[in-house]
Order: structure tokens, then sequence, then C-alpha cells
């Protein structure tokens, strides 16, 4: 990485680890790679140190909030990460003066932190990642008691202070665009899109060292496990599949952490699919290459409600990365993004989900040309790189600052192989890429 010589970005994460999160990792990078000094302040994952150094990053980590039930259990959460966060903001503050922080959401409470350092004449930039006000009406429904009312007023309030104390917003996509336009009142010209695009030189096919049996099927999803990813979709599918359908040679393996983790493999042992599903718990880049690249089907069972219908789900172009095929619920945002290149069904329909992966499987071929179709669609029009110039951008024009050259580094992405050694797929050989394709496996 360069040497960071320029202005000092502070980024705010409360929701994830970082670098497990994946777009505010991206974003660390491109900035680094543009000359910029960033710090990021996040929670701690399992077995992380305090303090770390990654790749030009220095990030600050605090122990998370218990797990919240109910709102008391969320007040108390937010509460706490925002103390430990202004406490950290002054420990990095000491290190070196930051000129602008980046807030990253959910929740909408760090426009306060941004308005005290505002003394200091630093800038804001919102990172708009979620849509709380919708979060609360998917999760909890539309509010009726006074109760209720008050925090879904409390959670627009926050998101109203959130959009008018920040200096520029970057949104997900064109639906979060107009939501900060339409109920922050902001001005288009201070809105920028900068969607959550992989870096595919980075993120393609290896060659996977533990592919599956030749006889069978693997599906796969990946994500976050909280109450609105509808994760529960996948083991109903799979009882379908395996217990009424007969597919014993199906699997699934479900990457990722969340909330509703334990309730999940309290309910695949009800439906006895222990011997079936996988839960791999929380994985890295180097784990989610292996399995990506050796599944057969990617799986997104996010449901119709009014934050998933806007919001875009990594998971869709991350599978189209790998040239792996999926199902989905229809989405509005998702066939944004995977345009014609995935399966989509009515929301919640069980059956017609299990149907569209058996098309997949009885049709291999058919895997093949969506694989192909989904890889060359987001390499093409949906890639970090062009994004990461214009999220750069946005802090150019705050703090006056410029330095030509990409904002994506290629960290040695033209070899033939990854950090750990495993081979890329040819993807430029239409004979092996087929091939690969249809075998998901080495020669």
């Amino acid at each position: 990485m360069p040497h960071s010589s320029g202005p000092h970005v502070l980024i705010i994460v409360q929701n994830l680890p970082v670098p497990l999160d994946r777009r505010v990792w991206l974003e660390c990078q491109a900035l680094v790679a543009r000359g910029y000094h960033v710090s990021v302040i996040c929670p701690k994952g399992p077995g992380d140190p305090p303090r770390q150094h990654i790749d030009g990053v220095d990030i600050y980590k605090y122990p998370p909030a218990a797990e919240a039930e109910g709102f008391l259990g969320f007040a108390w959460e937010f509460a706490y990460s925002w103390v430990r966060t202004a406490l950290l903001s002054l420990a990095a503050w000491r290190r070196r003066r930051f000129h602008v922080i980046q807030a990253c959401n959910p929740p909408d409470t760090y426009w306060l932190l941004a308005l005290l350092w505002r003394i200091r004449r630093v800038r804001f930039v919102f990172d708009h990642h979620d849509l709380n006000p919708e979060l609360y009406i998917s999760r909890f429904g539309d509010p009726t008691t006074f109760a209720q009312k008050l925090q879904f007023r409390g959670l627009r309030w926050l998101e109203r202070r959130t959009f008018r104390t920040a200096d520029r917003v970057t949104s997900t996509n064109e639906s979060y665009k107009a939501i900060a336009v339409r109920r922050g009142g902001l001005s288009p010209e201070h809105v920028t899109v900068v969607r959550s695009g992989p870096d595919t030189r980075q993120m393609r096919p290896v060659y996977p060292e533990r592919p599956r049996p030749a006889d069978g099927i693997e599906l796969a999803y990946l994500g976050i496990m909280g109450p609105q990813d509808g994760v529960d979709q996948v083991l109903l599918v799979m009882d379908e599949l395996v217990h009424r359908r007969g597919r014993a040679n199906v699997t699934a393996t479900l990457l990722g952490f969340g909330d509703c983790l334990d309730e999940l493999k309290t309910q695949c042992t009800a439906l006895g699919l222990d011997a079936s599903v996988t839960f791999t718990g929380r994985v890295d880049r180097v784990a989610i290459a292996e399995y990506l690249s050796r599944a057969d089907i990617g799986l997104c069972p996010d449901l119709k409600t009014p934050l998933n219908d806007l919001s875009t789900m990594n998971k869709t172009m991350e599978y189209m990365a790998y040239g792996l095929p999926a199902v989905s619920f229809d989405l509005a945002e998702t066939r944004v993004s995977g345009g014609d290149c995935l399966l989509y069904v009515p929301s919640g329909d069980i059956a017609a989900f299990a149907d569209a992966v058996e098309r997949l499987i009885d049709d291999p071929r058919l895997r093949v040309e969506l694989g192909e179709r989904g890889r060359r669609r987001v390499a093409d029009a949906l890639d970090w790189r062009p994004q990461a110039d214009a999220y750069v951008g946005v802090f150019d024009d705050l703090t006056g600052f410029s330095r030509p050259g990409p904002a994506v580094p290629d960290d040695g992405a033209a070899a033939g192989s990854d950090r750990q050694g495993r081979r890329y797929v040819d993807l430029d050989d239409p004979g092996e890429a087929g091939r690969y394709l249809l075998e998901r496996r080495a020669p």
C-alpha cells in the first residue's frame, strides 16, 4: 500500500467487525490507495485484539454489547456502543487529527458525535447502508400501539437528523438515494450512489481444495442470519427437497452468523436436516472463495419486505462473481443487480423456490449459462472499481485533496493464483471456463 500522507478519515461501524464488513473494507482500501490515512472504530469479533493495523488501516475495537432484547435492550446497545465509539474517537484524534468522519448505519445515532466533532471542523459523510424505519416495519409490522408509534417516530427523527447533519451521503443504490432526497430533504448533488459491487479481479473462482462429491449438489447461502434475512426459508426449501422430493444428494452450506443462528440450528435439527445442512459460522474471504467456488447453486431467501425490496443484497453479486447461478425471491433491487442472471420466484413460495432449484439441478447447461451470464454482468456493470472512484471522489470534494491513480490497487490481481496458492479458473478460456462451471472442480 502507498504511504498515507493525505487527510485522515475516521470510519465508524457498529453492526460488524472490520475487515469482516466487506463493503467498508473495500472503502478503506480505496481511500488508502488514493493517499488517505484511514482509521476505523468497530466492535470486536471473536478473538480480535483491541488494536489492529491491517493493510494500511488502523482499527480500534471495543467489546460488543450483550445481545439486545426488546426496546430497552436495543437502547442500551446503542448507548453503550455510542459511548465506546466516542471514547475511541478521542484516542484516534490524539494519535492523528482526522478531517472527516464517515458513519455507517445502522444505527442512525452517530450524527450527534459528528456534530460534536464539527467544533474541530471535522466534516461528516453518512454511508447509508440500511433503512431503519423500514427495518422496524419489516421486523415488527406497522406500529399500532402508542409505544410502537413513539419508537417508529424516534427512528424517523434519528434518520432525519443523520441526513441533515451529513455534509455528503453515499447510498448503496438509487432507491436509497431517492429516500435520502425525499425523506432527508437533501439535494441530489449531495447524494452519491456507491454500489457494493465486488472487486471481480480479486473475487473470482478458484479451483476448490475440497470439491463436493461428483454425484452431489451443493447449495450455498452467504450472509447475515438475522430476523429479516429469511434464512429459515432455506431450511424449509431443504426440507421440501430432501424429505418430500427425495433429493437425498442435495446438501446446503450456510455461511455466516447473526442473531438467529442458534434458532436456525434448532430448526434444522427439528426438521431432521442435520445430515444435509452445514452451518459454518463466521467466515473470511479465504473460506468464502472455497465454498462459493465449489457450490452449484446460490440461495437468496430474503422475503419481500419494505426493507428487503429496496436493498441491494451483496450475496447476489458475490454469487455472480463466482459464476454461481442462484435462485431468489422476487425483489425490486435484486432484479436491478441480477438482471436476467438469476431465477426469480414469488416471495415466500417454498414450492416455487424448490421448483427453481430442481430446474437448475436437472439442467446443468442452464447452470453454466446463468453462471457465465452472471459473471459477465458483475464484471462489466457491477464491479467495485468504478464505484471506488465515485466513493473517493466524495472525499476529494470535501477535503480538496486529490491524488491521481487507481482507487483499487491490482495487488496481484493478474496472477494465476490467490495468496493461498489456489489456482484461479481461467475465465478467458471459454472451454475451461465452461467445463469448470459445469463440474465446479479442477480438471
